[in-house]
This record gives structure tokens, C-alpha cells and sequence, in this order.
């Protein structure tokens, strides 16, 4: 297959949407595939352009196997995040792709298959008229309903805009060849959207089950802080931004600030992360952590390390999104404590497979008393984890999940499915 990928974020980002469309993309190209992706500057989480890209305009990259055609938008400054800014980036990455779309659209040759990332949104709109001027099928991936959850969050009101945006993601839900979504719930979401059961699909986020294992708990990263086998690290590694409401956990170490043996670290960037070292700091918590984002090779002893993992949401989003962090937590064979509602895809994974706790969101002293209650009960941890990790490989293996894609894209294309004897991933 010809394969044409449009996401603002990509490869090398090592986290959310970037994370996860580099890899199914790189996965195609291993099995032999044409992939190209229409792609913008790496700059998540930390909200600035990734060193090497900096002052750089349209330009051609390859990697691992996948063309790239990096294309240059509008970034907001850290901390200055709003909903205004994050669409003047997103228009500004849809404009400034019309570099690379031109010759695209007036080019002999074909794709085969376009897939549209979202978020954002935005990156529906070439696609949408590629499809209809070539008659080539296309793909709407959502791995996060950004408009709705913008609204719930209140960084965005039902007003002229908001009404705008509703229609014109809507319009691409009910137009795509295909919709693809992350979970369940979010598939219900899509059929609400105007999506049709019969073309949509569910591609799950996926863990790297090979690379992330469960490693020793007192391995190299955990040495390195000092942590004893005494303590218990509740580690939260992730993006830090509106939609996951932080603020808890710094009101959660100030409650369980008495307890020695329990440590909070968050690992991570994003724009809420200054003003949580800032609370943390004028309320004195020595209790608390803040490490940056950490190199690739070392997150399987960086989740080993943690005894207890957290997923915060807030719970205007929690139906609307699955946190990318949760696959790496299954695989590294930890538990974890989510604030999740029941019905939730979340808190299905987490309370049906018995690994991990579910608590309502937003409510600091249900999450304290679960995170002390897991502290104390260190064979509890260990059975979770146990489960944790047989779910991740019986659910989330990357090959499997993809091949499942592959075979789907293959039939949409009207392509003959591949022989068994090319079933094989090359690495």
C-alpha cells in the first residue's frame, strides 16, 4: 500500500498522539510498505520546538522507513496555552501544509489510503478534499474528541466557535471512509457524532510488550533517587495540562505529607507543570518530586521503579480520551490508581482485569485513602501488577493490534490481504 499519514504530532515525540501515529506508521513501513506523513514540528509536551527543528521551514526527514514532510505552524509559549492558541497553531499547520498538498493533489500517482489524525480536528480538511477530487478512501483516527473536551473543560464556550467546530468535526465523522477510535466508549461517541457502525473501526493504543517488561523493583533508576526498599514511590509520568487536573496529587501529598515511607514523583512536562512546582513548593511538600521527561531506554526501569502508578483526569474528560500512559503501565507490570467514573473505558480496564483501582475524580481524600491503603498492602501491588502485565499481553500487544489495522486497510483499499508467510515484522 501507498500510505499518506496527516498529524501535527510525530515521531520523535515520545508521548500521546506522536507517539502512537510514529509507530503505526513506522510499523507499516516495516512490513514493507510506502508511508509518507504530513507532519509538524516536534514540540510536545514542552510546548517548544524540539532542538534540531528550531528556525527550520518545509523540509524533508526520514524515519525509520517513513518519509516525513515536516512542515512549520505557530507554537504557543509554555504556560500560555489556551484554546485560541491551540487552534491558530492547528489552522496554521493545516495552511502551511498546502506546501506539500499541492503537488499531492495534481500528482498522476495515488495513495491508496490516507489516514487524518485528531487531534486536531483540522487535519481532516485535506484528506476530506483528497478523497473526494482523487477518489481515494481516507481514514479519521481519533485518539481524543479535542472539541468536546475543550468545551467540558472550559477552555472553550458554546459560543459562535464552539458551534462551528461541532459541525465541521460532525461533518468529517459522517464523510470519512472510515472512523477509527481508541475504545470503546469513544466508538459509542463517534456513532453519537453521526458515525456509522459499519464504518468504523476500534484500534486500540498499544504497548511495546518486548521492550516494556517488568524489571526488579529496586533496579538503577530507583538506586539513582535514593528511594529505599521501604518506600513506596506513587509515581505519576505523563503530560501535565488542563485535561488532567493535577492540582490533586500536590493536595494528596499534603495530606499524606505524615507518611515517610510514601513518595510522590511526577515525571514529565507540559504547561500546568510550573504552577504545580509552585504549589508544591510555598506549601513545603518534601514528600514531592518533580523529574523531566526521561530518555526511551530508560522507562522500563523508570515504571519498574514506581510501586504505584497514577492516572488523574478530570472528569469533564474522562469518556473522551484513554491516557496514553496507561498501556506502559500494564506492561511494565505495575498497578495503578485512576480517577475514573464507572462506564469509563478507563475504569472498565482498570476494576474488570483487577489491576488497579478506580476513584471518583476531582475528590482528593478518596484517592489519598486508596494510595495508603496500597502502600500498606505491598501483596496487593504484587497481584495486580501480576494481572496487569497478562492483560497488557493478551490486549495490547503492538504487532497484533496493527496487523489487525493492516488487514483493514488492506480491505478498504480493495487490496489482497498479505500471505502468511510475510506475517513476520521486521525491526
Amino acid at each position: 500500500m501507498r500510505v499518506l499519514f496527516v498529524s501535527l504530532n510525530f515521531s520523535p515525540e515520545l508521548t500521546a498522539t506522536g507517539k502512537y501515529t510514529g509507530e503505526m506508521a513506522e510499523w507499516l513501513a516495516a512490513r514493507g510498505h510506502d508511508v509518507d506523513a504530513i507532519a509538524g514540528m516536534p514540540h510536545y509536551p514542552e510546548w517548544v520546538v524540539a532542538p534540531g527543528y528550531r528556525g527550520r521551514g518545509w523540509h524533508e526527514e526520514r524515519l525509520r522507513g517513513v518519509r516525513i514532510l515536516r512542515t512549520p505552524h505557530f507554537v504557543p509559549r509554555p504556560g500560555r496555552v489556551s484554546a485560541v492558541g491551540r487552534v491558530l497553531m492547528e489552522c496554521s499547520f493545516t495552511l502551511a501544509s498546502l506546501r506539500w498538498w499541492m503537488p499531492i493533489l495534481l500528482r498522476r500517482a495515488r495513495y491508496d489510503v490516507v489516514i487524518a489524525v485528531c487531534p486536531p480536528m483540522q487535519d481532516a480538511v485535506l484528506p476530506w478534499i483528497y478523497g473526494v477530487l482523487r477518489r481515494v478512501p481516507w481514514v479519521f483516527h481519533i485518539q481524543d474528541f479535542q472539541v468536546d473536551a475543550a468545551v467540558r473543560l472550559g477552555m472553550l464556550r458554546i459560543g459562535a466557535l464552539g458551534r462551528l467546530l461541532f459541525a465541521v468535526e460532525n461533518f468529517f465523522v459522517a464523510r470519512a471512509s472510515r472512523v477509527s477510535t481508541i475504545t470503546p466508549p469513544m466508538r459509542e461517541r463517534v456513532l453519537q457524532k453521526g458515525g456509522v457502525a459499519t464504518r468504523s473501526w476500534l484500534v486500540p493504543n498499544w504497548a511495546d510488550v518486548a521492550s516494556v517488561r517488568p524489571t526488579a523493583r529496586d533496579n538503577a533508576f530507583r538506586r539513582a533517587h535514593g528511594w529505599a526498599d521501604a518506600h513506596t514511590v506513587v509515581m505519576y509520568a505523563g503530560g501535565m495540562g488542563a485535561k488532567q487536573g493535577l492540582s490533586i496529587v500536590v493536595d494528596v501529598a499534603e495530606r499524606l505529607r505524615s507518611r515517610d515511607d510514601i513518595r510522590f514523583v511526577m515525571v514529565g512536562t507540559g504547561a500546568d507543570r510550573p504552577r504545580l512546582e509552585e504549589a508544591a513548593r510555598q506549601r513545603g511538600l518534601t514528600n514531592m518530586l518533580f523529574l523531566p521527561v526521561q530518555p526511551l531506554e530508560r522507562l522500563g526501569d523508570m515504571l519498574g521503579a514506581g510501586d504505584i502508578h497514577l492516572i488523574v483526569q478530570r472528569a469533564e474528560a474522562a469518556d473522551l480520551v484513554m491516557p496514553s500512559k496507561l498501556t506502559n503501565i500494564l506492561a511494565a507490570g505495575r498497578p495503578c490508581i485512576a480517577t475514573a467514573e464507572p462506564g469509563t473505558g478507563l475504569h472498565e480496564v482498570l476494576t474488570t482485569n483487577e489491576c488497579g483501582l478506580a476513584v471518583a475524580p476531582e475528590e482528593p481524600e478518596p484517592l489519598a485513602a486508596a494510595i495508603a491503603a496500597l502502600s500498606d498492602d505491598a501483596h496487593t501491588r504484587q497481584r495486580m501488577g501480576v494481572r496487569a502485565r497478562q492483560y497488557a499481553e493478551e490486549n495490547l500487544d503492538r504487532d497484533a493490534i496493527l496487523k489487525r489495522m493492516e488487514l483493514s486497510l488492506e480491505q478498504l483499499c480493495e487490496l489482497p490481504p498479505r500471505q502468511p508467510a510475510d506475517a513476520g515484522v521486521s525491526s
